[in-house]
């Protein structure tokens, strides 16, 4: 059976399809599958999509890119009463926002989701990474930084933790840092002396905000702020910048795969969770079909899978004995896992709880400060 790739005529938009007879039955013939783009959604695209629509002649997959602006988007279409999107992949606290405000379906895991090869029950596979009535977990990633090895000083260690962003005097040059507030603030304060079981007791103050903005004010002049993870993997690699922060998975792609002459500084990664929710009030053809879809690419082997493309842990205990060698290149992909025991120095988790309940307010903040 030949996959064929269709470009459409948005960009960052590509179709998916099998040629053949329309997908019998009650399930829709097309998916919009929203996703972040890049290294990730590549990794998506060959591990789960691909096998499924080898399984199931003439669907067609879409792909979109706009998992960035998922919240507001789908406050949007659900006010149009027109949701466009069939599954979306979103951070655990984007989940919990979407769930509490209705925008997210409650999901019964054990009842539409594979058990494990030995039986058992997804919701006991997935474990706490299951956040949200409304979450389906698929990978564990870090945010974290990487640098120009080139551009290291003579005679400096190479930075080590994200620390070294704010230090202008030993490691000069222009840095890169996500145009939002979720992890900018915890590193403005963990850099500034706050231990991390303060910094969110700290966030929920005018003090504690103060001392955040004050941190980024000393490389705000210096800092570009992006708004895809793969714009600091290109900002690196054109040698526009000297350290910046991005998704760890997007960093090995530069490193590994493309060759690079980048490093990476683990310490005080922020680990988070990735994973699916479907909007709610689909159709019933549409939602059918989603559902199929999501047994398939949420079992233990599909996960296991992914981790062969891009290096982030799968959500699935069953699944990290799985995890092997990259699917081209061979190399053992553990090592290159953030939740790996070498890469662990210093991390934290992002408090999605803190977040979901703190993101507008903060994000609101956040913006104001970068238009001053």
């Amino acid at each position: 059976m030949k996959l064929k790739t269709v470009l459409q005529g948005a960009a960052g938009v590509v179709a998916l399809t099998v040629g053949g007879a329309w997908a019998a039955g009650h399930m829709a013939n097309e998916m919009t599958i929203v996703s972040w783009g890049g290294a990730y959604q590549a990794s998506q695209v060959n591990a789960y999509h691909n096998p499924y629509l080898a399984m199931n002649e003439g669907l067609t997959i879409i792909t979109d890119e706009s998992s960035a602006d998922a919240v507001a988007r789908l406050r949007a279409m659900s006010e149009a009463n027109n949701v466009t999107w069939d599954l979306v992949d979103v951070e655990a606290a984007d989940a919990l926002r979407l769930c509490d405000e209705s925008l997210a379906m409650p999901i019964d895991h054990d009842a539409v989701l594979a058990p494990a090869p030995d039986g058992t029950p997804a919701s006991e596979d997935f474990g706490q990474m299951i956040v949200s009535e409304c979450f389906i977990p698929q990978i564990v990633f870090s945010t974290t930084f990487g640098y120009r090895t080139d551009m290291v000083p003579e005679g400096v260690p190479a930075p080590t933790d994200a620390c070294a962003v704010f230090d202008l005097e030993t490691y000069p040059g222009r840095r890169a840092l996500n145009r939002r507030p979720v992890g900018n603030m915890e590193w403005a304060l963990l850099c500034d002396g706050v231990p991390y079981d303060q910094v969110y007791d700290m966030l929920e103050t005018e003090e504690g905000l103060a001392r955040a903005f004050a941190k980024l004010d000393t490389i705000k002049d210096q800092t570009i702020w992006w708004s895809a993870g793969a714009e600091t993997p290109q900002l690196l690699a054109d040698g526009e910048i000297f350290m910046g922060s991005t998704y760890n998975g997007r960093l090995f792609s530069a490193i590994a795969e493309q060759g690079q002459p980048i490093g990476m500084a683990w310490g005080y990664q922020m680990l988070d969770i990735d994973g699916w929710i479907v909007p709610a009030g689909l159709p019933e053809d549409r939602l059918a079909r989603v559902m199929d879809y999501l047994y398939f690419a949420t079992d233990t082997q599909r996960l296991a899978d992914q981790a062969k493309y891009i290096s982030y842990g799968p959500a699935r205990a069953s699944s990290a004995p799985l995890v092997s060698t990259h699917a081209t290149l061979g190399i053992e992909m553990a090592p290159h896992m953030p939740t790996d025991p070498a890469n662990m120095a210093g991390a934290f988790v992002t408090n999605y709880l803190w977040w979901a309940d703190y993101r507008d307010e903060i994000d609101a903040r956040f913006q104001a400060w970068l238009a001053q």
